[in-house]
């Protein structure tokens, strides 16, 4: 494994983290007497593999249902100074709710402090507040590493780049937790600001939000070979320095394999990556046109700016994705979810456009005439079933 410092913390932090959402039993509380012997097992092995192949940087969050408690059992057996061990509370209205549900994390966890505490999901202004007002969030989670219970403080979030970098100037944050790979490269301000408050950065689901790696369409299969789609992905994140880890959601040991292949080819990334930058870009161009790719993203409206919430730019960036690389199924994903993700994925789908005047938020677009029948496009393309968060199932 190799290590990059994680900013202002001068952790030691592996270039891969086992995030902790995907080997779990269930997405909800239970008794730990519910939770299969096979499940646990499966999630010990798997903190057992991330160690073996130096991953000693073990992420989870209270709202990943019994995953705290599971890893609890492990975690109380292994030498507690190897571990950097993070969770996450949501921000709450009630700080004292906040204080709560961390005291059961650092319970279920079975840990006398955990090295990093995020504050889960800073995705808008009335989560922004509740985090920073006087008596907020933030402030308790100030007292706890006064007492001891939390080495560093930091943030993760789903939400708009301007709301990553209003809590990111507060410089009162010691890392962060965002959404940057190939496929949305939106928040590299954010990073770079990180950067230059001396933050970790810490990349949330490369893989998944990156795109469904693991189950890539035979299309982004060929256009990034002779790397996999998956490595590929790491490679381009990890080739930004500024960048110091990449979470991997493993659901069993053997999840860790295909990222492993990326710690070889970081010496090699001018050999790698050019290419396939350029495979990838021209594929765009040929079924998009140069001048969509150029300028189609100019002018567009944020969802709160728009009739009907409709979430304009996401909607065409899934489009674009789908037409250009094939990933058809992970943006039917993504775009069903618009309308049921609250804050983690905001906005509405573009299923009602007869209802809905976008003439003057779209004033700005070069393409505005353009627009609303590739919505439509977009729409019937990507259209189907209501998706739920995970945390919803």
């Amino acid at each position: 494994m190799k290590y990059r410092r994680f900013g202002r913390t001068e952790l030691q932090m592996p270039l891969f983290s086992c995030g902790g959402m995907r080997y779990q039993y269930k997405w909800q509380d239970v008794p730990e007497a519910q939770i299969p012997e096979d499940n646990q097992q499966n999630l010990e092995a798997t903190i057992k593999r991330a160690l073996e192949v130096g991953i000693n940087h073990i992420e989870t969050a209270r709202g990943y249902g019994t995953s705290e408690l599971q890893l609890g059992k492990i975690l109380s057996t292994l030498e507690r100074d190897r571990l950097i061990v993070q969770t996450k509370v949501s921000p709450k209205a009630d700080s004292q709710e906040f204080l709560r549900n961390f005291e059961q994390s650092l319970t279920n966890l079975q840990l006398d402090y955990v090295d990093l505490l995020g504050i889960h999901g800073i995705n808008n202004q009335e989560t922004f507040n509740q985090s920073m007002r006087p008596g907020g969030c933030l402030e308790v989670a100030q007292s706890l590493q006064a007492r001891g219970k939390v080495r560093f403080i930091g943030f993760s979030t789903h939400g708009a780049t301007e709301i990553i970098l209003q809590a990111i100037a507060t410089n009162q944050f010691d890392y962060v937790n965002l959404h940057w790979y190939y496929i949305n490269q939106i928040n590299w301000e954010a990073i770079l600001a990180a950067n230059r408050h001396d933050m970790g950065v810490f990349i949330i689901s490369p893989s998944d939000k990156g795109g469904m790696l693991y189950k890539p369409p035979q299309k982004l299969v060929n256009l990034c070979a002779p790397l996999s789609p998956m490595v590929f992905n790491d490679l381009f994140c990890l080739s930004h320095e500024q960048v110091h880890t990449l979470s991997i959601g493993a659901a069993k040991p053997q999840d860790f394999d295909e990222h492993l292949k990326t710690l070889e080819l970081l010496d090699r990334v001018e050999e790698y990556l050019p290419p396939i930058l350029h495979r990838l870009e021209q594929q765009k161009v040929s079924l998009l046109g140069k001048n969509w790719v150029n300028s189609g993203h100019i002018g567009l409206p944020k969802f709160d700016e728009t009739p009907g919430g409709v979430n304009i730019p996401v909607i065409l960036a899934l489009r674009d994705l789908a037409i250009s690389y094939d990933m058809i199924e992970y943006a039917k994903m993504r775009y069903n979810l618009l309308g049921s993700g609250g804050d983690w994925f905001p906005g509405a789908k573009a299923d009602k456009l007869d209802e809905l005047d976008l003439s003057q938020c779209l004033a700005a677009s070069p393409h505005r005439d353009r627009i609303p029948s590739l919505l439509i496009e977009a729409d019937q393309l990507l259209g189907g079933i209501e998706v739920k968060r995970l945390s919803q199932n």
